[in-house]
């Protein structure tokens, strides 16, 4: 299966950048190379830097950046970013892209066992290395992965359904996302059943960010992108679930607070100022046409902030 993605929030996300022609850019999520190309594309003397973890999104970008001689790429987890940026001469950056969470390619190829669609292995590695949905599954005590249900895909139904694993995996164990699903349906309330939306999109949900410790990597890189730019550099930032935007808005946040003295001191002794400003004062949100276009991309938001 080809490596295809259609970025959300495309256009917006590369004005976002104000990509100057001779300025130095890092893709931190490159997937299929969209994102990276629209940036190469606006380069003359300027450099890009294009991340990926999953070995397939390599292969896609290299191919698909193959005659732009201002690319660099180079595989790692965006979490890393400051580190392979400073190995490569990519620090400071006049911008960083992050486009998080898992591609319409992964979710969409039924041999990476992301989705509940198709019967694959269960899998859901972005890597493809590591402990897998299938170990967590037919390892974890029902108490275990009934906070990660509950923690990730914050479904209130997460006790019934870790009890329905269990339960399930003491006859055979689970090996395939179709199974996983079947398991997950049978064990909430029939109401749940009938609602609008299969009841396992939660705990897929939830098992994905545990499998690849989706969070813990966002907050690393988080910090690891802000520290790679320059004096009026650039962070954009594309989230597609409440966890994720939350933590970006937070992050923003504190790198946006001044003073934090009582409005009553008459001068300020806590000594802090902003270290960024931010683009937009609320996230943006896909337009009425895109949702249209690609109902995918109903909960994403592009959050950027300028470094000051």
């Amino acid at each position: 299966m080809k490596f295809q993605h259609k970025p959300v929030l495309f256009d917006e996300t590369i004005k976002s950048l104000d990509i100057q022609p001779d300025g130095i850019y890092i893709d931190g999520t490159a997937g299929g190379g969209g994102h990276s190309q629209a940036i190469a594309d606006q380069l003359t003397t300027g450099r890009l830097l294009s991340i990926d973890q999953d070995p397939d999104a390599i292969k896609a970008v290299t191919e698909r950046l193959k005659d732009y001689k201002c690319s660099v790429i180079y595989r790692a987890n965006f979490s890393e970013m400051a580190e392979v940026a400073s190995n490569l001469n990519f620090a400071p950056a006049d911008g960083v892209l992050l486009d998080i969470g898992v591609s319409s390619y992964q979710l969409d190829n039924p041999e990476r066992g992301f989705s509940y669609h198709y019967d694959a292995p269960l899998d859901m590695r972005m890597s493809k290395q590591g402990v897998s949905a299938r170990d967590l599954v037919n390892d974890l005590t029902w108490q275990q992965l009934a906070q990660i249900i509950s923690r990730y895909g914050e479904d209130k139904n997460a006790r019934s359904i870790a009890q329905g694993i269990v339960r399930a995996r003491e006859q055979e164990p689970i090996e395939t996302t179709l199974q996983l699903a079947e398991v997950i349906k049978a064990s909430v309330p029939a109401a749940v059943r009938r609602a609008q939306g299969h009841p396992a999109r939660k705990t897929f949900q939830a098992l994905r960010i545990e499998v690849n410790g989706e969070l813990d990597r966002l907050s690393q890189g988080l910090d690891a992108a802000f520290s790679v730019l320059k004096p009026g550099g650039r962070l954009s930032i594309i989230t597609f679930h409440s966890l994720e935007d939350r933590m970006v808005k937070q992050r923003m946040a504190s790198w946006c607070t001044g003073c934090t003295c009582p409005p009553d001191f008459p001068v300020c002794v806590c000594g802090k100022t902003p270290k960024a400003e931010l683009l937009f004062k609320k996230g943006l949100a896909p337009s009425e046409a895109e949702l249209e276009q690609n109902p995918r991309s109903r909960s994403a938001r592009l959050r950027t902030c300028i470094k000051l």
